[in-house]
């Protein structure tokens, strides 16, 4: 009876914590089907109907399409560029242990002690020699610099997790280095590179910071830029805004729902083992 009360309990805690984290995504999503007056008037209520109006004047006023292709594009090379550069740095300090491995090991980890926006100023100088302001290259590069830091550290534990066993018996079989780094441990890193994709891919497609200081062409601009122009000085279209919101958000949702097995592996497997 006690442990039935018990479990009862934690199941109780568990849902109500549930309940406020998906709470807010739902009163997203219903707010984007209300009118403005609407929102104002009972900002808590479901909408009195379900209309796509303010999907179609947000993707034709907000020009949504450009800003999600722009995200798109720089996000998925921003990540794969951090997993296959990462992944190879890590597996090349975890494999073969020379003099200056912990030092360069260290480097790496200051990335995540130190936070690029205190660099604000010379990486905006650094960017304008390059003549890389307003292009998404220089959001790419910032967006890899920035996380290749914490996807080293993740990788390189997950490494160290796998026997060398399996370098030998891939060497002996014929395999050269780079055919056993991405023949027979990378394809066992599933987990880490789950891991990666989702939390990078998460921070890139909902960075606002970088985005306003490199991009000043509307064209080139992504999601939360395009959001700030619903933002007016003396008024706010607060519609179409929970409608971008909810437009921007369903590609991060669909992404951990596909991937959220892996993640909960890959943030798990380094404490099991």
């Amino acid at each position: 009876m006690v442990l039935r009360l018990q479990q009862t309990v934690k199941y109780a805690i568990l849902s109500l914590f549930a309940f406020l984290s998906i709470y807010p995504v739902f009163l997203m999503i219903a707010s984007s089907f209300k009118s403005k007056l609407e929102i104002m008037a009972s900002p808590l209520s479901l909408p009195t109907s379900f209309s796509f109006t303010n999907y179609v004047s947000v993707w034709k006023k907000v020009h949504f399409a450009d800003y999600f292709l722009n995200s798109l594009y720089v996000s998925l090379v921003s990540v794969a560029l951090i997993v296959v550069v990462s992944s190879m740095t890590a597996f090349y300090l975890a494999r073969y242990p020379f003099r200056w491995n912990g030092i360069l090991l260290f480097f790496f980890m200051l990335g995540l002690m130190l936070p690029m926006k205190l660099a604000i100023s010379p990486l905006y100088m650094m960017m304008l020699k390059l003549k890389l302001i307003n292009t998404l290259t220089a959001l790419i590069v910032v967006y890899v610099a920035g996380h290749i830091s914490f996807a080293v550290f993740v990788f390189f534990g997950f490494f160290r997790t796998l026997p060398k066993d399996l370098d030998q018996s891939a060497k002996i079989d014929g395999c050269n280095d780079f055919q056993v780094y991405y023949k027979i441990v990378l394809p066992l890193m599933r987990p880490a590179i789950a891991t990666i994709c989702i939390v990078d891919l998460i921070k890139v497609w909902n960075d606002f910071f970088y985005p306003l200081i490199f991009i000043k062409s509307t064209k080139l601009g992504t999601i939360p830029l395009g959001m700030l122009t619903l933002f007016g000085e003396n008024d706010t279209e607060w519609n179409l805004l929970f409608c971008g919101l909810t437009l921007s958000s369903l590609p991060m949702i669909i992404a951990f729902l596909f991937a959220s097995k892996q993640f909960i592996e890959g943030m798990t497997t380094g404490a099991v083992k």
